[in-house]
């Protein structure tokens, strides 16, 4: 059976993890997704955390890279960045996550891309969004779970605030970014998509964010308990 996403070619050009999932589940429904590296150290999740006894390399960026094909581009040159250009040119999607305004300041920017590629798909990670006061701040999974509350609901009611212990905000942020650019394709028109941590982790959040606007409420900290539903706990 022939995958649902063969037809589709996606140019990969984030780095670390929430843009490279968006990418990778693309590839895993059979997109062609070519990723675009660093010449020399590539991306930086290839020695990050736990590494493959068998070659050394980063198993997360395995999992998070895995049925894409690979190309080392440095966008500071012209001639690699006109390698990337004619990718571009027969791309239907292109994902990137760098801090808004990098690629503008490269010369790339949509209003370039969507000149030459006028269906393309520009899906774009940050931390805080392409827009508004905090557009130019980096972003990090723990910023975005802290702003969100997240944090400060996790962990026992005595204790302080907890993190989440896995890479929770890429990997939704990935899942979000690769649904929002499924809807953006459907529409068969070109555009920007613009995906961000922040906005993510208040989606994860349910009503509370709108339960303390409304009504000042905050919910506390339970350890794994919860203030509306029984039994918790028991088993």
């Amino acid at each position: 059976m022939s995958a649902p996403l063969q037809d589709l070619r996606v140019i990969d050009l984030s780095t670390v993890l929430a843009g490279p999932n968006c990418a990778r589940y693309l590839a895993d429904f059979g997109a062609d997704v070519i990723k675009i590296e660093k010449p020399g150290t590539g991306d930086s999740l290839r020695g990050m955390a736990w590494r493959d006894p068998r070659d050394g390399t980063g198993l997360w960026w395995k999992l998070v890279n895995r049925n894409k094909r690979n190309i080392a581009i440095d966008l500071k040159l012209d001639s690699d960045r006109e390698v990337f250009l004619r990718l571009v040119d027969d791309a239907h999607v292109l994902v990137e996550n760098f801090r808004p305004g990098t690629l503008e300041r490269l010369n790339i920017g949509p209003e370039v891309l969507l000149k030459r590629n006028k269906s393309l798909v520009i899906t774009r990670v940050s931390g805080f969004g392409q827009t508004g006061p905090y557009k130019d701040r980096p972003g990090f999974a723990t910023i975005a779970e802290s702003m969100s509350g997240l944090a400060s609901i996790s962990g026992e009611s005595d204790g302080p605030p907890m993190l989440p212990p896995i890479a929770l905000t890429d990997e939704v942020t990935g899942i979000v970014a690769a649904f929002a650019t499924m809807v953006a394709l459907h529409s068969k028109t070109g555009q920007v998509v613009d995906v961000n941590l922040l906005e993510t982790m208040f989606q994860i959040m349910g009503p509370l964010i709108s339960l303390f606007m409304l009504t000042g409420e905050q919910q506390p900290r339970l350890g794994s308990q919860l203030p509306y539903t029984v039994p918790r706990g028991v088993y």
